[in-house]
């Protein structure tokens, strides 16, 4: 049986215990081999028609891929960390017993300035939570805010996010780099929010608007997988066919966005940055010596 048939049969036919622990293995060596992933990731990974056991492009064969990775973390197969969500985020106030245990805790957070010398400043939006979260490491590490504007972003939002650039005297040009779905919707996302950005960004500060993930071309050279557009949209009229950004490897994802970010930092940035935050936080450490008396 053809792994394109075994995938149109899914609807009408439950998978024996042999073909689950197939769709497991399947999972745990996508996972392995790139992590952490959010479940959506996974999901468009799954329903490649070339594997051994593939899931069908549905609401149906997501909730199954999305029980199979609750199974496989509860059961120890899978670390929990492998799967990235931010849907769901605890909020925690921090305590400390004195100004040496603060100093120590913190000590661990500081962060040299790594666009300090740039020309530009940079921030990243992503359509979704999904696409944020296999993100944020790479975000954090080269110093670049996250923003996961759950489709069209609120006017509070945008207007909260400019106002982050406002509140200061830095002009120099802000760089936005957009991950979404390449969809009738999701072309349409991008530019609200490029109109809203800059309605509400100062007029000397230049904005550059720069949609990264997912393009037409990416579609094409990644063999990305894609769906019919829905009967009816009206919508964009020149997209053919619709790619969420989920289907994009999310290794591939962050390789884009580090070739993006990185263009954009003076030379060996990063690496002067590691330098700089060694000794201030040696001299953090000393402090809390002191302080402990």
């Amino acid at each position: 049986m053809s792994a394109v048939y075994r995938a149109s049969t899914l609807k009408r036919e439950r998978r024996t215990k042999e073909r689950l622990e197939q769709l497991d293995a399947q999972i745990i060596a996508v996972l392995k081999e790139d992590h952490p992933q959010s479940v959506r990731h996974v999901f468009y990974r799954m329903t490649d028609p070339r594997l051994p056991e593939p899931v069908e492009k549905s609401d149906r064969g997501y909730r199954h891929v999305q029980d199979r990775c609750v199974k496989l973390r509860r059961s120890g197969r899978i670390p929990y960390h492998w799967i990235a969500d931010m849907s769901r985020r605890g909020y925690f106030t921090n305590t400390f017993s004195d100004a040496g245990d603060f100093i120590r805790s913190m000590a661990g957070h500081y962060r040299a300035d790594l666009w300090r010398d740039a020309d530009y400043r940079c921030e990243v939006w992503a359509e979704s939570r999904s696409i944020a979260s296999v993100l944020t490491d790479t975000c954090e590490e080269l110093a670049v805010s996250l923003y996961p504007c759950g489709g069209f972003a609120s006017l509070s939002f945008a207007h909260a996010a400019a106002e982050e650039h406002n509140g200061d005297d830095d002009t120099r040009p802000l760089i936005v780099l957009y991950v979404g779905d390449y969809d009738p919707a999701g072309v349409l996302i991008d530019r609200a929010l490029e109109r809203e950005l800059r309605t509400h960004l100062r007029a000397d500060i230049p904005m550059d608007f720069r949609r990264i993930a997912i393009n037409e071309e990416q579609v094409q050279e990644f063999d990305l997988p894609t769906k019919p557009r829905k009967e009816g949209d009206k919508r964009s009229q020149h997209i053919e066919y619709t790619v969420e950004a989920e289907a994009m490897p999310a290794h591939v994802l962050r390789d884009i966005l580090r070739a993006n970010v990185e263009v954009l930092l003076p030379e060996n940035a990063l690496h002067v940055a590691k330098v700089a935050e060694a000794s201030e936080r040696a001299h953090l450490a000393r402090m809390v010596k002191m302080l402990g008396g």
